[in-house]
Order: C-alpha cells, then sequence, then structure tokens
C-alpha cells in the first residue's frame, strides 16, 4: 500500500472515531442531565431527554456516512485501503473506555457505505476486535464499602450520600432503618460474616420516569446478594426510599428490555454491565446493554449470539405456533427463545394499514415508555439466514406473503427487513390450558397491562388475548403493535341507546362511528365470552368497559399528569409494608426471601426475641 492510502486509511480511522466520540460524549451528557432533572422534579423534561435520547445515534451515524463520503470519497476507496481503516481503527481503540461500542459505530457507518458482501470480519467487526476487560475509570464503575469497619447503618448512610442528590429526604434515619429490616430478612440466619464482607454499589444513579435507584450487592465469603434501593419523591417534595428489591424476580422485572431504558452516567459501560450480569447471570448481555440505553451495542451481541447458536443447533425454522395475525409472518427456531417477523406484502380486510404505517408503530414503541407492558423489539435489514434450516412449509408461506422481502439464493434467505422478539407464550394460548388460579391471575395482569399502557398515553387498539404474551414470571405483556395509538388520539364514546327495535336488529350501527372512536363496552362482546373469564374481568376491571374511566386518564394526560407505573408490586412499597407494623412485615417475607429461607425467617418473625429483636422496632 502507497504511503497516500495509508494516510487515507489513518484519517478515515480518526473521523470514524472522532463520530463516535461526539455520539457517546452527547449520550453522557443526556443521563448527567437525568440527575439534575430527577432533584427538581421535572419530569416531562427527563422523559423529554429520555426520548431524544434514543435518537442521538442514528444521526450522529449519518453525520459520519456523510463527512466520510463527502470529505474523503469513502464509497470509492478500494477494497485494501477499507482492510486498512479497520485496522488503523483498531490502534486508535486500544486505550479507549467505551471500545465495544466504538466497533458497533464503526458497523454501522461502514455498513451504509460498503455492499453487503463485505460484512464480514475482514472488514467490519462480525467478532469483537478489542477486549473490554479491566478497563479503568475514574471514578471507579463500582465503589466497595466495608460494613464490619463502619457498621451496616453508616455504611448506607455512605451509600445515599455519595450519590449526590441534591434535593433533602424526608427522613433517612427512618429510611435507613426500614431498609434494614426488609434485608435482615433476606440474609439466612444466623449470617456469619466472612473477613471478606463488603458492600459494592455501582458509581452512578439509575434514572427512569420518576424513580432513582442505587444497585449493588452485598458480598460475604462466596455469597453475593444484590439489592436495589428505589428512591421517588414524596407528596411533600423531598425524597424517601420507596423500596428494597432482592429477590431474582424483582430485579429481573426492573432490569428488563420490555420496559423503558435506564439513563445512568458510565463512563465504561461494559463494567456496568458486567456488574448487572454479576446479579443477573440469566440476562444475556445484549439485553443489558439495552436496558442501558445502548440499545445499537445490544443489537451487535444478539446478533453474535444468534450466529453462535446457529452454528451449534440443527433444529429447523418453522411458523410459529398460534393464531396467524393479517400483518406480520412469524417464524421461530424452537430452540431459541425469539420469533422473527417480516411484513406481509398485502395486508388483508379489515386491516386498514400498510408497510410504512406498521414501521411507524414499530417506531412509536421503541421511543415510548414501554412500562413492562411492550415488549422490546430489535430491528435488522439484509439478515441471512441458511436456506437449509427452513422448513419447506415456512419457505412457501413467506414466497407468498412477502415475497418481496425476501431474496433467495442457493444456500441462503435473505431477509430485507424484520423484527425480532422475545417469544412469549400467547394468552389465548396460556388461558386455554390455564387451571382457576393461573386464569385469575392472567386477567388480573391483562387489566393491569391496559391501565399501565393507558397511563402513559398508550392504546393497544386490538385488544383481542392473542396480541398479548405471558412472561416466564407471569406478567402479561403486549406486542403486535399494528394498531397501537396514543391515547389521546382515541375518543372513547358509550353506544347511543337504540331509537326503536329495528335498530338492534340492523347489519350496521344506528349511530355514527369516526375512525378513531372507541366504545368500551363492547370489549365484552369479545373478551368476556368465556364466564371463567367474565367473572374475574368484573371483579377487578369492570372499570375498563366504561368510556368515562379512558376518558378521567385522557384528562389526567392533558393536563401534564406523568404516569409512572412502579416496577414492582404496590406491597413492596414501604409506605405500605410500615403502615401495618410487625403483621405488614411478616406478610411481605413471602415476597422478599430466597426459596428455602421463607418459613425459617417467617418463624423469626413471629419470635422476635430470637431475630427481630437484634435491632430496634422504632415508631416510624
Amino acid at each position: 500500500m502507497d504511503q497516500t492510502s495509508q494516510n487515507r486509511a489513518q484519517q478515515v480511522a480518526q473521523a470514524l472515531l472522532e463520530g463516535f466520540n461526539r455520539h457517546y460524549r452527547l449520550f453522557r451528557e443526556a443521563s448527567q442531565n437525568a440527575s439534575r432533572l430527577f432533584d427538581d422534579g421535572d419530569w416531562q423534561a427527563l422523559q423529554q431527554v429520555a426520548t431524544e435520547r434514543i435518537s442521538f445515534y442514528d444521526q450522529r451515524v449519518n453525520e459520519a456516512v456523510y463527512r466520510l463520503v463527502h470529505e474523503f470519497s469513502a464509497d470509492t476507496l478500494a477494497d485494501e485501503v477499507w482492510l486498512k481503516i479497520k485496522q488503523e481503527y483498531i490502534l486508535l481503540l486500544t486505550a479507549h473506555k467505551q471500545p465495544e461500542l466504538a466497533e458497533s459505530f464503526f458497523n454501522s457507518v461502514c455498513c451504509q457505505i460498503l455492499h453487503r458482501a463485505y460484512y464480514h470480519n475482514a472488514f467490519i467487526f462480525v467478532r469483537p476486535g478489542v477486549s473490554t476487560e479491566h478497563i479503568d475509570s475514574e471514578p471507579p464503575a463500582y465503589i466497595s464499602y466495608y460494613p464490619l469497619r463502619d457498621g451496616l447503618r453508616k455504611t448506607l448512610q455512605s451509600v445515599i450520600a455519595d450519590k449526590g442528590f441534591k434535593r433533602p429526604f424526608a427522613n433517612l434515619r427512618r429510611d435507613i432503618r426500614r431498609v434494614l429490616r426488609i434485608w435482615r430478612m433476606q440474609l439466612p440466619y444466623p449470617l456469619v460474616l466472612e473477613a471478606n464482607h463488603q458492600i459494592q454499589v455501582l458509581s452512578g444513579v439509575f434514572y427512569r420516569n420518576t424513580s432513582a435507584y442505587i444497585v449493588g450487592k452485598m458480598i460475604n465469603g462466596g455469597q453475593q446478594y444484590p439489592f436495589v434501593v428505589a428512591i421517588m419523591h414524596e407528596a411533600t417534595g423531598k425524597l424517601a426510599v420507596d423500596a428494597l428489591l432482592l429477590t431474582r424476580e424483582q430485579l429481573a422485572i426492573l432490569v428488563n428490555s420490555s420496559r423503558a431504558y435506564f439513563m445512568v452516567d458510565m463512563e465504561v459501560p461494559s463494567a456496568y454491565v458486567n456488574f448487572l450480569h454479576s446479579m443477573l447471570p440469566e440476562k444475556a448481555k445484549s439485553e443489558l446493554y439495552s436496558i442501558l440505553g445502548l440499545y445499537k451495542q445490544g443489537k451487535t451481541l444478539f446478533y453474535r449470539d444468534f450466529l453462535h447458536h446457529l452454528k451449534h443447533s440443527s433444529d429447523e425454522f418453522i411458523i410459529a405456533p398460534g393464531i396467524r395475525g393479517l400483518v406480520m409472518a412469524v417464524f421461530t427456531l424452537p430452540s431459541y427463545p425469539y420469533v422473527f417477523k417480516i411484513i406481509k406484502d398485502v395486508i388483508a380486510p379489515p386491516k386498514q394499514i400498510n408497510r410504512d404505517q406498521v414501521m411507524q408503530k414499530y417506531q412509536l414503541v421503541k421511543h415510548h415508555d414501554r412500562v413492562g407492558r411492550m415488549a422490546d423489539t430489535l430491528e435488522y435489514s439484509d439478515v441471512p439466514f441458511p436456506k437449509a434450516r427452513f422448513t419447506q412449509e415456512l419457505l412457501q408461506e413467506l414466497r407468498t406473503l412477502a415475497p418481496s422481502s425476501i431474496e433467495e439464493s442457493e444456500h441462503t434467505v435473505l431477509v430485507r427487513h424484520l423484527y425480532i422478539e422475545r417469544r412469549l407464550v400467547p394468552l389465548n394460548l396460556y388461558m386455554d390450558r390455564a387451571n382457576d388460579m393461573q386464569m385469575e391471575r392472567a386477567i388480573i395482569e391483562f387489566g393491569n397491562a391496559l391501565k399501565e399502557l393507558a397511563a402513559v398515553n398508550i392504546f393497544a387498539g386490538d385488544l383481542l388475548f392473542k396480541n398479548f404474551g405471558v412472561t416466564r414470571f407471569g406478567r402479561v405483556v403486549f406486542y403486535d403493535y399494528d394498531e397501537i395509538d396514543y391515547l389521546t388520539h382515541c375518543q372513547f364514546r358509550k353506544i347511543p341507546p337504540p331509537r326503536h327495535e329495528e335498530d338492534e336488529l340492523a347489519a350496521e350501527p344506528w349511530y355514527s362511528v369516526n375512525p378513531n372512536d372507541v366504545f368500551p363496552e363492547e370489549f365484552a362482546h369479545f373478551l368476556l365470552i368465556n364466564p371463567r373469564i367474565r367473572k374475574t374481568f368484573m371483579a377487578y376491571h369492570a372499570d375498563l368497559l366504561d368510556y368515562t374511566w379512558w376518558q378521567q386518564v385522557q384528562r389526567q394526560i392533558a393536563a401534564g399528569k406523568v404516569g409512572d407505573v412502579i416496577p414492582y408490586p404496590q406491597a413492596q412499597r414501604f409506605q405500605e409494608i410500615f403502615k401495618e407494623g410487625v403483621s405488614g412485615l411478616q406478610r411481605v417475607v413471602k415476597h422478599v426471601v430466597p426459596e428455602g429461607f421463607s418459613s425459617q425467617l417467617q418463624g423469626h418473625v413471629v419470635t422476635r426475641k430470637r431475630f427481630l429483636g437484634r435491632f430496634s422496632f422504632d415508631s416510624d
């Protein structure tokens, strides 16, 4: 390679890194603003910053593409120059704090310039080029505290003080006392403290909606006990600890891709992901990157994991089980817990929507607060699948329903555009085989999902049970977005009484119906046919059939009220637990202790001298 080409490769590599550095600087500034906005209680501004941050990445990629094409004529560079660009870029990342993110940025820019024939590791980062192990940051990603030296109560005071909240706490002494009471129920009794007993806490505070979260873990010998402290504003305007989350289920629901992305300032994001992964080892690192707002890195890791799974499996892609939808062709790999969705070429009536509108609906979900009730979706273009792994039934369906979205060769089926979601059990199939207790919980969860979505200005549109899924923790989540809309765009109405008997027998309604009209009382006609379903629904969610309930939510949204759905049960909030005294603590034991300790600790709650007698029950 001549010196001119060498210099050009170095210049392009430097320009690419400058584009990424600008992106991550703005990303961190947005996360840093979250701290100030939380202290100010400016929830609308906080939501606006979180929404705008999602678009930062694509904006910076487009800027970098424009610069490379116009300043360096990158689209005309020879192959040998592109090979050298990647080599020079790797050299620039050797001391970088976010090398894995910079590699994904490199891929995003290059894939807009290069033909897909270049999508292999010689030209882009199909495999990582720089290790993220043991990258140092200042301050460190997490801080260690030593209760044996300072005492647990003082340690907790230091943890909270080090977070630098500007707004004062209403009663921090009370809050720490409550944390200690719940925490001690989670720990085995008696707890023998080891020499390396310590508490590790991530340096950054996690912000989402109207809550702040302190994330850490207690280490004692070879055991780890993860925890999250949730902090909110009281009605007085001062801060208070709202809950202590300890169980695997509570933490997994909090750190879940069906929720809005956290805002947290991270100099070394890989250190945060590794810390969270040690707390929740069953969570894929791709999902952890996404929930931290680094969704492009999440996509990169997901695709690498997918390629790895394909290489080490042999089952076939099949049509996804369940009732087939009118908008999407859906297939899955039984050994892989995800579904792949392709927009059909022709969307049949009664659906009145086109491809562009469907894509806009998915963008709405991506940018909106999902409150744990809408599955996050990974969007990909030009994805090659091994043709030999497709069943003939699936191939024929794709050829029939979405021919414009696939391109076949001898060995490959290239999908030009698709969405990938975690596979859930469709709610209708779940209820078909549910016992009475499972059925009741599913219907309660279904109604809760509709209400929580409404609180953040979302109306699901198509409320059929097949459009909702059940997670491994029994939560009901919405995943079919072609009719989703903002709640404030809907007109909720009551069906007017018939003018005469013939009106009720007519094929057409006797009243006018506009495109955005919704008649909640009609929900019963297609949701509550089963008497078991009707009984539970009417006991817990009859208000969803009343148009005035929906109108009231609309008025609250119009008044600027920010709906915040907390990611843990109401019964786990300190204000609920401690208003009942000891009985509240007895009730909460079964929710906070790990398996194997429940009966033991319930006994200790009753026999206060043996367990609860170790700390004071001061009045709150």
